[in-house]
């Protein structure tokens, strides 16, 4: 597959089907430190676990779009986002008791701004990827982390 070729269509929200099982669009917000990848987590705001920036598709917005969209709203980040996934995890939303898959984007910080729109509602924070993946509790994502390889995106 080719990467420059690859399109991402947008979102229909009325034509999507609504099953038991709902789908996030979620950013592995990155920077490299000497050469290392550091990666940005974020506390939920119910549970204060440590997790990545992600939310729900939005009308008329692309995966990766949404996932940008979340960076900036949730830890108010900015960068490049990767139009091919790095992988995927599966979840329960806590408060709905909702079954979820999360597709993860890569997102290459270029910005990090200090007042966002949820700046009150968590914390944010840079891990090396060890920590990351320690803090993180889906095992899935934790994967995603170890396995990550920022020369690739």
């Amino acid at each position: 597959m080719n990467v420059q070729r690859l399109e991402q269509r947008r979102i229909d929200l009325y034509k999507a089907s609504k099953t038991g099982l709902r789908t996030q669009f979620a950013a592995l917000c990155y920077r490299l430190s000497n050469g290392k990848p550091e990666f940005c987590l974020i506390t939920s705001r119910t549970t204060r676990r440590w997790i990545v920036p992600k939310g729900w598709p939005v009308d008329g917005e692309t995966p990766t779009g949404a996932a940008a969209t979340e960076a900036w709203e949730e830890a108010g980040l900015e960068g490049k986002v990767h139009p091919l996934p790095a992988g995927l995890f599966s979840y329960v939303k806590k408060d709905e008791g909702l079954p979820c898959v999360a597709v993860v984007y890569p997102l290459k910080v270029k910005k990090a701004h200090n007042d966002w729109p949820e700046r009150d509602q968590r914390r944010r924070r840079w891990f090396s990827r060890r920590k990351a993946a320690e803090r993180v509790a889906e095992p899935e994502l934790r994967q995603i982390i170890l396995t990550f390889d920022p020369s690739r995106h």
